[in-house]
């Protein structure tokens, strides 16, 4: 293992000891899953917390999602219905496993269990066998703007500013509510670079700038086995392909931004899969904005066939922009 991640596990030992003799106790977080009949992937973390954590806080600021400590090799029981399955956290106090069940299409939820915490129920988005269109969507930049190409107002965004003072990206909620309208049933997924630790406050922000309901796909930052910091890019990689495994049928409309790599990584997926690749819609930074990121200024946003698996792409400011595109097109 790699010298980082002992180094971590051995904080982590030291801090859940003395944060239990201090009573300290666990406390499930519970993060949006999805699935099908018969199966579910769940999602959730255990960490220490010293009384009764507040789900409704009024303000949050960033850093607070990062201060918690993680419980490591704790049991934790799923039951979906009379069925319960059991799985232990990883080193970082997570749980992400695939679970057999019965659970119909639309919204479910199952109930977890740990010892020492109260139960929780997690969410479920559950795919109807018949879905043939879904949303995969970024999120930094592309329904929130957090300028993360700027390490130094990104750092301000992720730890220290209140989650209210964060602003949405003008119009791209009211184009996946007309995308989900316009095919019943369309599933959305927020796939991000982001940390599972702030996943809490991203579900308020998108619950409260009205973005449809979806499972949130992150990752743990931190060392690895193999490395002192997890892949983004990678991450996002390797969801592409699990969810083309998991619904070969589902055609999918990818949307990001021309900021970092959602270009370049929606390429090599629609290359790679083009029979899930509806199409790709990328929301466009401003001269600017894409400088600061380290990009060319992208074209001036009229639909175009790119070398990407022959999907067509289209370029967009801002939601209004991309729906004027796709609202004719046989992607809606």
């Amino acid at each position: 293992m790699h010298r980082a991640a002992r180094v971590e596990d051995a904080l982590h030992e030291i801090v859940e000891r003395r944060l239990r003799n201090r009573g300290w106790r666990p406390v499930i977080t519970a993060y949006t899953g999805y699935g099908a009949p018969g199966w579910a992937r769940v999602m959730a973390r255990v960490v220490l917390t010293r009384g009764t954590q507040s789900r409704t806080l009024e303000k949050v600021r960033g850093w607070r999602s990062f201060t918690s400590s993680p419980v490591n090799n704790a049991v934790v029981k799923i039951q979906i219905g009379d069925s319960i399955t059991e799985t232990r956290t990883d080193r970082s106090g997570y749980v992400d496993t695939r679970v057999k069940g019965d659970l119909e299409p639309g919204w479910g939820s199952v109930r977890l269990f740990t010892e020492g915490a109260a139960a929780v129920e997690a969410p479920i988005r559950v795919l109807d066998p018949e879905t043939r269109f879904g949303l995969i969507s970024d999120i930094d930049d592309t329904v929130m703007v957090t300028a993360l190409p700027r390490p130094l107002l990104a750092a301000w965004n992720t730890f220290v500013l209140d989650e209210h003072a964060r602003m949405a990206v003008p119009g791209m909620a009211v184009l996946y509510e007309r995308l989900i309208t316009a095919n019943a049933g369309a599933p959305v997924f927020y796939l991000s670079t982001g940390a599972w630790n702030v996943a809490p406050t991203l579900t308020r922000f998108l619950s409260r700038h009205l973005y449809p309901a979806g499972p949130l796909l992150l990752t743990d930052w931190g060392p690895t086995p193999d490395r002192w910091f997890r892949s983004g890019q990678e991450h996002k990689r390797t969801t592409l392909q699990r969810l083309s495994r998991e619904f070969p049928n589902i055609r999918w409309l990818l949307i990001g931004d021309d900021g970092q790599h959602d270009q370049e990584i929606y390429s090599e997926f629609a290359h790679a899969h083009p029979e899930n690749v509806a199409a790709v819609a990328i929301r466009r930074l401003s001269p600017t904005q894409s400088v600061l990121a380290g990009a060319i200024p992208g074209p001036s946003g009229e639909a175009e066939a790119v070398g990407s698996g022959g999907k067509t792409w289209f370029t967009a400011p801002d939601g209004a922009g991309l729906w004027s595109l796709l609202r004719d097109t046989d992607v809606v």
